[in-house]
């Protein structure tokens, strides 16, 4: 009952900070992050114990699958250079320079378990990345560096965090060896996924329930992560290859209601798996402040500034050169125009990390195999939080003055893509409407007014403002109640042989690279709250 009331409470907690969040305008993991420290602080809190690697298990597979199956794999290809420099160089330089500082601020803490810090702080978070950079118009190609680097470098991260707790753990550490083992790690994780997504592509298709397909897509990273552990290679990499993959596939084989309820229940999982691990990061904070009660609290603070200024300055060192390098590579093939400085500046500022470092840091054992106590493992967890608060609350909440201060010209791609797309739906639909109605017989009033219904949504509508245009018309419209009117199923009919030629054109400008990722999966919704609406 004990265990219960503590669960309840967390998630009461939860709901306050989320609402804070949403009403204040902020991304809610900075009221996370600020919500789990003064959390730790309440007296008489009870503690849960809990395996350090569960909290691990449970928490990396599906939001690193739900970020990678949101990614443009379009786009992610297309920047793959940069987002390689950042993702694998920037997290081995960041995991060195932090993993020096803490030795030097703490020299009886060995070598291996300083590196273990610097392996957790070295990648920003994806979700943190996602939840902050969707609310900012900034550049697409900056957005899709952004997010792909946050996506593959919790991978690259996280094997080093292996390796180096590893190397705590035996006392033993061959910079060759690791080298070999990170490749095949990391290769045989990516295989794995591969192979996982393409399976779980196959059963999908012959499925054909919501709730089974929804539960299966909820099983597929936790089946990745789990298997690529067995065989002892990446699970993580499992998980992000089988979200990319299977990504590709979802537009042709899920359906409009499974994507609804998945959509739901997708976002509501990550979100209450990072309100669960900054929770018992901030009810574990009492506990390890106590302990840690014998070093003076300024020390302990400037300890804090210090690794977080490192993490922060180190990035700000490497973008510049990572840039020029990527820049010079693709010149081999043809001219590449350069980042902008005023981009670089905002690629340097957005360092967040959040619930992945969290998650590592909870997932550090607790003693090594002689018994003896895992070295700093306190200090090291309270410096990630202190870490994750400085980067997130002071990178998170100045980016977006930061933009406005810059001048960043808007990008409007996205809007240009958005009317193509209209365009060319909006014709198909009329298409398929006039086929329709011959073959129906429907009276030509009511296909002239569908006809007209969908042109005016796809041309000159908004996509938000479609839906509720095409509800209210479906809701007012004379001749649409059943019973007031024969002509209803008619009219079904000719929407539903729209939507469905819609779809069609929707998935062929998408495969035919005429529209991003992003444009067809806001028009793929808008289509899937229309067909559920008939």
């Amino acid at each position: 009952m004990a265990l219960l009331q503590i669960v309840l409470f967390l998630l009461l907690c939860a709901v306050a900070l989320g609402w804070v969040a949403r009403h204040f305008r902020f991304p809610y993991p900075i009221a996370l992050v600020i919500g789990g420290g003064a959390l730790g602080f309440l007296p008489r809190l009870p503690q849960l114990a809990f395996d350090p690697q569960f909290i691990l298990v449970l928490v990396l597979p599906p939001i690193l699958y739900q970020a990678a199956l949101l990614t443009s794999w379009r786009d992610f290809k297309a920047s793959i250079r940069p987002i390689g420099l950042l993702a694998i160089g920037l997290v081995i330089v960041t995991t060195l320079a932090v993993g020096v500082t803490f030795k030097l601020l703490v020299p009886e803490c060995p070598w291996a378990a300083a590196f273990v810090l610097g392996a957790i702080v070295s990648p920003p978070d994806a979700v943190a990345a996602t939840a902050i950079l969707s609310r900012l118009n900034i550049p697409r190609r900056v957005v899709t560096i952004l997010e792909g680097e946050s996506l593959v470098n919790d991978a690259s991260g996280l094997v080093i965090y292996k390796f180096a707790v590893a190397a705590v753990m035996t006392g033993v550490f061959s910079l060759v060896d690791a080298s070999v083992q990170f490749v095949e790690v990391s290769v045989g994780g990516i295989v794995i996924g591969i192979a996982l997504a393409l399976l779980f592509v196959a059963i999908h298709r012959r499925l054909g329930d919501t709730m089974i397909e929804v539960l299966t897509t909820l099983a597929a990273p936790y089946v990745a992560y789990i298997l690529a552990e067995s065989l002892h290679v990446s699970g993580v990499l499992a998980a992000v290859a089988a979200g990319l993959v299977r990504g590709r596939y979802a537009p042709e084989i899920v359906s409009a209601e499974m994507r609804i309820v998945a959509r739901s229940v997708w976002n509501l999982l990550v979100f209450m798996l990072n309100s669960l691990v900054f929770m018992l990061i901030g009810i574990q904070l009492s506990e390890i402040t106590s302990r840690l009660a014998g070093e003076p609290l300024a020390e302990l603070m400037v300890t804090g500034a210090v690794v977080s200024a490192v993490a922060i300055l180190v990035r700000f060192a490497w973008i510049h050169p990572a840039a020029w390098l990527s820049r010079a590579i693709g010149n081999l093939r043809g001219p590449e125009e350069a980042l902008p400085e005023k981009e670089l500046i905002i690629m340097s500022w957005c360092g967040m990390r959040g619930i992945v470092s969290l998650a590592a840091a909870l997932a550090l054992p607790v003693v090594l195999p002689d018994g003896t106590p895992f070295p700093q493992r306190d200090l090291i967890v309270f410096l990630t939080f202190a870490v994750i608060a400085a980067t997130l609350v002071l990178q998170g909440l100045t980016l977006s003055p930061l933009i406005r201060w810059l001048k960043v010209a808007h990008d409007w791609s996205m809007q240009d893509e958005h009317r193509h797309a209209r365009r060319a739906l909006g014709k198909a639909a009329t298409v398929a409407i006039t086929r329709a109605a011959e073959e129906t017989q429907a009276p030509e009033e009511l296909t002239k007014r569908i006809r007209a219904e969908f042109a005016d949504k796809m041309i000159d509508a908004t996509v938000a403002d479609a839906q509720q245009a095409t509800a209210a018309a479906l809701d007012s419209e004379p001749g649409t109640t059943p019973h007031t009117t024969p002509n209803t199923g008619l009219a079904s009919r000719l929407r539903r042989a729209a939507l469905q030629a819609e779809r069609q054109e929707l998935l062929r400008i998408w495969q035919d690279n005429q529209i991003s990722d992003d444009v067809m999966h806001h028009i793929e919704e808008d289509l899937d709250y229309q067909e559920s609406h008939l």
